[in-house]
């Protein structure tokens, strides 16, 4: 029997798509996505079926193609492929492969669901991938955001699995007899998630035999709890932040009532875009002079005696920031330029000018722009992190000159290297390095 009342319970209950809209299915072959078609199928909705064949595997990943084209044809739905070359992509674009791979079929998928008039995209994601981003992302460090893992619906992404854990998939292809390919690769521990998969989920399952249960029932209340604080921080944004003819405005004395005061301000100051570590440099920055101002991409937060006031930046007061993008080979920052190469080789020399950072932790574009108050960064040869104010301090940096150096920026809001000076430790190469971005810079 499939589980045919529960998918379309979980349908209804999340409000994933209309019984009269259009879904296209991402389907590998394997046993989630084919489960995931035959559901649609059982159910009568109107669907049609998409592939990607990396060119990874070679003969098996045309034998994938060649069974999910097959089982399409089977079920009379349309279906959709392409090819990508996803080593030479991901050379192109300093991405790993498996970053590469993810960036490639979310565009193709969405342009294939544009084309051909799809209202959203399926993906068999179930309870265990969402196990593992959890535990991913708390091994890296996140917020409450991160704790509730893979939502069921996010823009024109559904999935329609997550009511079902892995063992809960195996059990109804096994006792329906449903045809699927194995992907060899999962069976390999070479990349984080798939340690997770195949390590740490079955150590956590001796201690508790019901995990996916537990973790979904866990997700759930992590979900709900993120709504609650945002309904309460948008009350909040509205009652404390208010709009003025040149920006909007927060007290200073509501500020330090705020309790827990760095969580709540970090929510109240999001939609600027300033850091954790500008909210917590502005907070300890309180009682300073009329003047004083902190930064973010966009806006500027300036202490105006008894209240913070909050302005877009313009080009003149911004700090100087250069995008790079995965192509770039060189860029400019004021008086200097940083030159951009790759190595497969695992290099590595003790040259301040040069920064030797690990392909695969680049999150693209990455910015250069000068320090802002509260940056913090971890340097290399250190397990801490160290305010970039006390780094200059420590290293006798006049004033004037703290505006001139390049700080390199990841695409996750970590600082890669303070060009010139010291890199950050978590960037560094290592053992398992497959490549490494070797940053240089000069003056101009």
């Amino acid at each position: 029997m499939f589980p045919l009342r529960s998918f379309k319970a979980f349908i209804a209950k999340n409000d994933l798509f209309k019984a009269d809209q259009k879904v296209l299915l991402a389907v590998s072959g394997g046993k989630d996505s084919v489960l995931m078609v035959h559901l649609f199928k059982l159910a009568g909705f109107n669907f049609g079926i998409a592939h990607c064949n990396f060119s990874l595997r070679g003969d098996e990943s045309l034998r994938d193609e060649s069974f999910v084209k097959e089982l399409a044809a089977s079920l009379d739905v349309p279906f959709y492929n392409t090819h990508f070359n996803t080593k030479a992509y991901a050379k192109e674009n300093h991405l790993s492969t498996q970053m590469a791979a993810r960036e490639l079929r979310y565009n193709w998928f969405e342009e294939v669901r544009q084309a051909e008039g799809y209202d959203l995209v399926a993906l068999a994601h179930h309870q265990n991938d969402a196990i593992e981003t959890v535990l991913l992302n708390l091994t890296r460090g996140t917020g409450i955001s991160g704790l509730h893992g893979i939502l069921p619906k996010r823009d024109k992404l559904i999935r329609p699995l997550l009511f079902l854990s892995r063992p809960d998939i195996d059990s109804c292809i096994a006792t329906n007899n449903v045809a699927y390919i194995e992907d060899s690769s999962n069976s390999s521990d070479y990349y984080a998630r798939n340690k997770v998969r195949l390590n740490v989920v079955p150590q956590l399952k001796q201690i508790n035999p019901n995990l996916e249960y537990k973790f979904a029932q866990n997700i759930q209340r992590f979900s709900d709890t993120e709504e609650v604080v945002q309904q309460l921080v948008v009350i909040q944004r509205q009652a404390l932040i208010q709009e003025t003819q040149s920006g909007h405005t927060l007290s200073i004395e509501a500020v330090k009532t705020l309790h827990p005061q760095k969580f709540l301000l970090f929510e109240l100051l999001k939609p600027y875009g300033f850091s954790e570590y500008v909210i917590e440099d502005l907070i300890s920055s309180l009682h300073r002079q009329t003047g004083t101002s902190f930064f973010s991409t966009s806006h500027r937060i300036t202490i105006n005696r008894d209240t913070l006031l909050i302005t877009r930046t313009s080009t003149e007061d911004a700090p100087n920031i250069v995008h790079i993008s995965s192509s770039d080979e060189l860029i400019h920052f004021k008086q200097q330029t940083i030159h951009i190469t790759t190595a497969n080789s695992l290099e590595f020399e003790r040259n301040k000018a040069k920064a030797f950072i690990d392909a695969d932790l680049l999150i693209f574009p990455l910015l250069v722009r000068a320090w802002l108050q509260g940056d913090a960064f971890m340097p290399l040869g250190m397990n801490t992190f160290k305010k970039l104010s006390n780094f200059f301090v420590d290293e006798k940096v006049p004033l004037p000159e703290k505006e001139n150096i390049p700080i390199v920026v990841n695409g996750n809001s970590d600082l890669i290297w303070i060009a010139g000076m010291r890199q950050d430790n978590r960037y560094k190469v290592s053992a398992t390095t497959k490549k490494v971005v070797i940053f240089e810079l000069k003056f101009t």
